[in-house]
């Protein structure tokens, strides 16, 4: 064991010489995000804020969570819903007897202020939600009603997953896109801020929490590991109690170590994972150039070499597997998610992409045909992909050069179309409506320079907007389908992205010191702290293991 522990990183050296000795008792020790060092941000309403986790599921909550483990929602701040029978008004019953962990009491007045800030600041709205509302209001204190601008029945899951911020805290908030936060006022389990360094911070329990009982977890410590790599080994090593890490050989290096505790589930139920074009820049605009590049790219070998076989290739539905039921089998079968490179190579051709004496392609005003791909640092398993996708693109004659930057200027960078090529995850909801949305509608594309919440390839269609608009006021779950099929053929015909891969679901856990982790054989959530708000009912359910 002294090589494994000439390994155990600055960071967590660092973190763990602030630990007092023994270790605190009821401490849950997470590792969620992979920094080289913590900024202060509980900022949980504008996405481009890097807020620290848990700040939407865990300091903050919203009205209702979907459980796509369980596949239902489950009442939260509100206990129920009701469609009015034209389909234009939705209420929610706010749950009576929530206080903010100041100890005011929580109303349908911050529900209606939260989406008053989303309003008046459209940066908050990453959503969309005033597209499709045209008020919201409280009829007293105990029920909020939402109207519709049109039908539109896929806004439930927007408006239940807001998390509601204290209008009594917010309204003297001069700028609620800037705003740091980094005291919280909110509703969640975990809301003091008891420590925060550099290299470590933890949450103690709200004071006021409106579960009888609840947490039975003290607090929630967070150390910061720069990369997967120094993360996984605190996670070996004992140091961390629940993790979403990517770990290489997980059952021989985790699981192995201790079987009766140590556990992981990695369903595909993670967004899939995509190669993003950015379609504003020739020629990635042509439709024949992404599919090429989606045909050169052996995704046997990639799952292998860059996941451990822990998933499969992606097909043309570009689907994971919460979404089996929703499939069209004709379309994932599509032959431009398969590897082909003689037809990638006819298809460059077309696209007129000649090779030059070197072998390597060239552009239409001669210049050679090259290409940034971009991963995050540290994120070994993103940049194992991208090294796998570099050398595939190669073959076809292009340049490609792999570049791995830190998450806050990867992520702005994506945000902001900065990119050539890049890899990043996708969004998902209930049905597959939200993930074809942020693909392929017009409505959610937007111009370089502006941060968009997806849609980082920036590019519409048409044809497939006006299935999901179609989508958005089906009333049965055969017209639901119908329509669905038709959004995915028009996904495999435009090939807005190139899809690779399904992302697992990453979760392992330490129970020697917690117990109630979700397991395969009791999914009452995912695993995964990363699935928000599901790492909501998993914080609520953990409990220390008694002694």
């Amino acid at each position: 064991m002294r090589f494994a522990r000439a390994l155990l990183p600055l960071a967590l050296l660092v973190a763990c010489s602030l630990e007092p000795r023994p270790r605190p008792p009821g401490v849950l020790f997470v590792s969620v995000e992979q920094q080289s060092a913590w900024v202060r941000n509980f900022n949980p309403l504008f996405a481009g804020a890097g807020a620290r986790w848990p700040t939407r599921a865990g300091v903050y909550e919203c009205m209702e969570i979907f459980s796509s483990a369980q596949g239902k929602w489950v009442p939260w701040l509100a206990t129920g819903h009701a469609w009015s029978e034209d389909q234009l008004t939705l209420r929610f019953t706010i749950r009576d007897g929530v206080l903010w962990s100041d100890g005011k009491p929580f109303s349908a007045d911050d529900v209606v202020f939260t989406f008053g800030l989303l309003k008046q600041h459209p940066a908050l709205d990453a959503g969309g939600v005033w597209r499709f509302l045209t008020d919201v209001k409280a009829e007293g204190a105990g029920t909020v009603a939402f109207t519709f601008s049109r039908v539109y029945l896929p806004g439930f899951s927007d408006l239940a997953h807001q998390i509601i911020v204290p209008r009594h805290v917010w309204k003297d908030v001069a700028d609620p896109v800037t705003f740091t936060n980094p005291d919280p006022v909110a509703t969640g389990p975990f809301t003091q801020v008891t420590l925060f360094r550099n290299q470590v911070y933890e949450l103690g329990r709200n004071p006021h929490y409106w579960q009888p009982g609840k947490p039975a977890v003290t607090a929630l410590r967070f150390l910061a590991f720069p990369t997967n790599d120094q993360a996984n080994m605190a996670l070996v090593e004992g140091e961390v109690d629940w993790a979403g890490n990517f770990v290489p050989a997980v059952d021989r290096t985790f699981v192995s170590r201790d079987p009766a505790h140590h556990a992981r589930w990695f369903p595909l139920y993670g967004s899939t994972v995509f190669l993003y074009p950015n379609t504003t820049r020739p020629p990635l605009d042509d439709v024949r150039v992404r599919k090429a590049l989606s045909m050169a790219l052996d995704r046997d070998r990639l799952v292998e070499v860059a996941m451990y076989g822990y998933t499969r290739p992606a097909d043309a539905t570009a689907l994971n597997d919460a979404y089996t039921g929703w499939k069209d089998p004709r379309v994932a079968k599509d032959a431009w998610t398969r590897y082909d490179l003689d037809a990638a190579n006819r298809l460059l051709d077309e696209a007129g992409l000649t090779r030059g004496a070197d072998g390597m392609r060239r552009l239409k005003d001669g210049q050679p045909f090259a290409l940034d791909l971009e991963v995050v640092s540290g994120w070994s398993d993103w940049v194992r992909a991208g090294q796998v996708v570099g050398r595939d693109l190669r073959k076809l004659g292009i340049g490609v050069q792999l570049k791995t930057y830190e998450f806050g200027t990867w992520f702005t960078r994506l945000q902001k179309g900065e990119f050539q090529l890049a890899i990043s995850w996708s969004l998902d909801g209930p049905t597959p409506y939200n993930f074809y949305k942020w693909l392929l509608s017009p409505r959610t594309v937007r111009p370089v320079g502006e941060v968009a919440a997806a849609n980082w390839h920036r590019m519409g269609d048409a044809q497939a907007d006006e299935l999901l608009v179609r989508f958005e006021r089906a009333g049965t779950p055969e017209e639901q389908h119908a329509l669905m099929s038709q959004v995915q053929q028009r996904f495999s015909a435009t090939a807005p992205a190139i899809p690779l891969f399904p992302n697992p679901s990453w979760g392992e856990s330490n129970s020697s010191r917690f117990t109630g982790f979700p397991t395969e054989q009791n999914p009452y959530a995912r695993l995964a702290p990363h699935a928000e708000p599901d790492s909501l009912l998993v914080l609520t359910q953990l409990s220390p293991r008694e002694r």
